[in-house]
């Protein structure tokens, strides 16, 4: 059975939850995740990050990040066995119902340009790409 936890419980959940990233989320070209950069994330706000756990093994995640402004999500992924199960959406349901609590009106999220998969995804939940907008970054 499936089921949706918020937040990690201890040092072993930071080793396998950087080990379910490596393994089932895509995109080499963001910057390596680190256990203090997914602690920094845990002490900062716990409940941002959603995991769906069956027989005690992570197999979706998600972050729901809320910086006082908006609402963002990042780091969606299924294990592929489970994909096309409805594990994305309970994720993202579980995210939006977080957004409510903070008065969140619109939800940004990250999705790669070439991963058509997860576009047809996000287009099931409701999103859709905004063209007049791109993504700007700088490496700190």
């Amino acid at each position: 059975m499936i089921h949706i936890r918020v937040g990690a419980t201890g040092p072993s959940d930071i080793a396998a939850i950087l080990d379910f990233w490596a393994n089932h989320a895509e995109n080499n070209s963001r910057p390596l995740d680190s256990s203090d950069a997914l602690i920094g994330l845990l002490e900062r706000d716990r409940d941002a990050l959603i995991l769906a756990i069956e027989n005690d093994e992570i197999i979706g995640t998600v972050i729901a990040g809320w910086n006082g402004w908006r609402s963002c999500l990042y780091r969606l992924a299924v294990r592929e066995d489970k994909r096309r199960q409805g594990i994305g959406k309970l994720l993202i349901d579980q995210a939006i119902e977080r957004f409510k609590t903070f008065g969140g009106t619109r939800i940004d999220a990250m999705i790669l340009d070439e991963n058509e998969t997860a576009h047809k995804a996000w287009i099931s939940y409701g999103f859709e790409p905004q063209e007049d907008w791109s993504r700007w970054v700088k490496k700190i």
